[in-house]
């Protein structure tokens, strides 16, 4: 079997290729945006199609949805498979999704009953995953030098999202101001249930709009996206800025915290616990750090209502051990307190905190537990082969 990957320099694009090769599959890949960044639409349809028309592929495979990507194979008679590892998604919107060529799958069940019915027979659900084989390639070659500097007692990989929240900026009146900020403030007390979209009055969606030039609109959305997006992109973003800060803020009063970001840190400056490192690169920092930590903390962002981010696997995938907030699909996959630890609030997290820093024992055995069940059930392996049961019933 032969397949055509559209690449855009994702950081899962790796992973799939090589899940797809050890499933006996052919991967051709159509390298055309991460080579030309400056490509013209019609290039990049044109070099696709060429691809398609020549080497008769069983089906194009792109990380994330690109509604382009699905005229292209729905013309030409050819599925279109996208996993998408995002949230939120506004591509999701496109009318395009509707096109019988598509075999999409979405890793939050809520975004998933949220679409399907759009397109009932091309959608589906299917969590994200990890590849513990290059997990344990890049820290098998390390040594006690190599990893001491990642040495920490509690950890934190990943944005604040300051800089992917456009709210705080905006030149909105006292009171359209107000309301948002009541509404976010609202939604941090119940963490379990979204109300953002839901509480939009139409009059602030308008002010946002007003006050942001880049406020998008989907071109050929199939219903109006305005709520959608100042929910998710606006009031969202900002909602996961403000439970990131305060989490690890709290946190840092309390044990020492090692923060990798590349987000400003200036509102945590303050806090004694806290160490900001700066960025961490994916798949050689990262590894070491989750690897390295007694404690390996997530905070979901908002905009992930049921699901399980990458960075929960990836944790588990390099033998961390994870505290990481309460999710609703967690227990579909793993057992709280044997695999992984989950929080409901902070001072949960605080109790939490300590009591694995005092039992060591435990906190190794449960980072062991995670580990041996995501290389056993949920790998890009697991995940390949799981996508070509749906696609290829008869064949897989």
């Amino acid at each position: 079997m032969k397949i055509i990957i559209h690449r855009y320099n994702s950081i899962c694009e790796p992973d799939l290729i090589e899940a797809f090769r050890a499933c006996g599959i052919t991967v051709i890949e159509e390298r055309i945006e991460m080579e030309q960044k400056s490509i013209s639409a019609s290039e990049r349809i044109r070099s696709l199609s060429e691809l398609i028309l020549t080497h008769q592929a069983s089906f194009v495979f792109s990380v994330n949805f690109f509604p382009y990507i699905s005229e292209i194979c729905q013309r030409l008679h050819v599925l279109y498979v996208a996993l998408s590892v995002d949230c939120p998604v506004l591509e999701l919107f496109s009318s395009a999704i509707r096109n019988s060529c598509n075999r999409i799958f979405l890793f939050d069940h809520t975004q998933y009953e949220r679409f399907q019915p759009e397109n009932p027979g091309g959608i589906f659900y299917l969590p994200l995953a990890t590849n513990v084989d290059r997990w344990e390639r890049t820290l098998s070659s390390l040594s006690e030098k190599d990893r001491k500097p990642y040495d920490c007692t509690i950890s934190f990989v990943g944005s604040l999202y300051k800089e992917k929240s456009p709210l705080a900026g905006l030149a909105l009146d006292d009171f359209h101001r107000g309301y948002a900020d009541g509404i976010m403030e609202a939604q941090m007390q119940v963490p379990e249930y979204s109300l953002l979209e839901e509480s939009l009055t139409p009059s602030l969606i308008e002010a946002i709009r007003q006050a942001d030039s880049s406020f998008y609109r989907l071109p050929d959305a199939f219903e109006n996206t305005d709520s959608f997006v100042a929910a998710n992109y606006y009031l969202g973003m900002q909602v996961s800025s403000l439970e990131r800060i305060r989490t690890l803020a709290q946190v840092g009063q309390e044990f020492p915290v090692d923060l990798y970001t590349r987000s400003d840190t200036s509102d945590l400056a303050h806090v004694p616990g806290i160490r900001c490192r700066g960025g961490a690169t994916t798949h050689t920092e990262m590894p070491r750090i989750f690897s390295s930590s007694k404690i390996n903390l997530n905070i979901t962002m908002h905009s992930i209502r049921s699901g399980l981010s990458q960075r929960i696997w990836d944790i588990l995938g390099c033998g961390g051990f994870l505290i990481t907030n309460y999710q609703s699909e967690i227990p579909e996959y793993f057992t709280v307190g044997e695999d992984l630890e989950c929080y409901e609030n902070t001072a949960e997290l605080l109790d939490k905190i300590a009591y694995y820093l005092d039992h060591e024992d435990e906190r190794l055995q449960i980072a062991e537990q995670g580990l041996r069940k995501v290389k056993e059930r949920h790998t890009y392996i697991h995940r390949a082969c799981q996508m070509m049961q749906v696609l290829f019933p008869e064949a897989f």
